[in-house]
């Protein structure tokens, strides 16, 4: 399948995630944003999901399915080998990408290991990418030795990076990854996404730490699993980060995931916008 484009390119497609960034920060909260492996469990279940997803988040990040699982918990690997299974290709990406861009007001951030970028051509997916309306890219495995040449893929392309933060990171390597960053990626939890425990009370003053530090936006992922929890982050963060919980949704739904997705949106969507009221 060939990659079907907007039918008026995206001027600066990085400007649209400053917008919902600076849109949810007036109305006093974080910006929600929603993750989803492209082809789970189909790709046309995929393309309908992210669409109603759309309609209640802020921001979507794209999944890309892949084998070497660096993060991620059960839950995503089992819906990252189900779009595999389904014949999931990186063309469907920028499909879809495409797609969104159309059909909703969300920003879209790629997620992807590294691996897959590197093998598909790192120049030739941020121009793709960027080409179908895509905002940002995380790549949390990126190599040391690979982050130059990626970083000058991606500004080229006028694509921002998102990099996530180790949670033991220094003043000054959070100095070093602000300077290389168009915003950073905070764990909520430690470990493997998909987890489901209480988060830590030092969360907001972490998440200030690293803003201070990094003077970049900070969105808060990997462990946010409630609409309260969300709710409570949406306070301190730029943006909060939900996949395991949507997922686990489409799961208890598998024969209507679309709207299960849609409907877990929308339950998100309210656990951040009542915490600003």
């Amino acid at each position: 399948m060939t990659a079907r484009r907007a039918e008026t390119p995206v001027a600066r497609p990085a400007a649209r995630l400053d917008d919902v960034l600076a849109a949810s920060r007036a109305q006093g909260r974080a910006a929600l944003g929603l993750y989803l492996p492209v082809g789970y469990p189909t790709f046309a279940d995929s393309l309908d999901a992210l669409r109603l997803m759309g309609q209640a988040a802020d921001v979507l990040e794209i999944g890309i399915p892949h084998t070497h699982h660096v993060l991620d918990g059960p839950v995503i690997k089992e819906a990252a080998a189900q779009a595999l299974a389904h014949g999931f290709r990186m063309e469907h990406v920028f499909t879809a990408a495409a797609e969104l861009t159309a059909s909703t007001p969300a920003a879209l951030v790629a997620m992807s290991y590294w691996a897959r970028i590197q093998t598909y051509g790192p120049q030739r997916f941020a121009d793709e990418f960027a080409s179908a309306g895509g905002a940002a890219v995380l790549v949390p495995d990126l190599p040391a030795s690979a982050a130059a040449a990626w970083q000058a893929a991606a500004r080229t392309a006028s694509l921002l990076t998102i990099t996530l933060v180790p949670t033991d990171a220094s003043a000054a390597h959070l100095a070093a990854i602000g300077a290389a960053s168009g915003m950073v990626y905070a764990p909520a939890a430690p470990g493997l996404t998909g987890g489901q425990s209480p988060l830590s009370p030092n969360l907001p003053h972490e998440i200030h730490r690293i803003r201070t530090a990094t003077g970049r936006p900070v969105a808060v992922g990997i462990g946010v699993s409630t609409p309260e929890q969300a709710g409570r982050l949406s306070a301190h963060a730029d943006a909060v980060v939900v996949g395991s919980a949507v997922i686990r949704r489409m799961q208890a739904q598998p024969a209507t995931p679309a709207t299960a997705a849609g409907s877990c949106a929308r339950t998100f969507a309210d656990g951040v916008r009542h915490a600003a009221v």
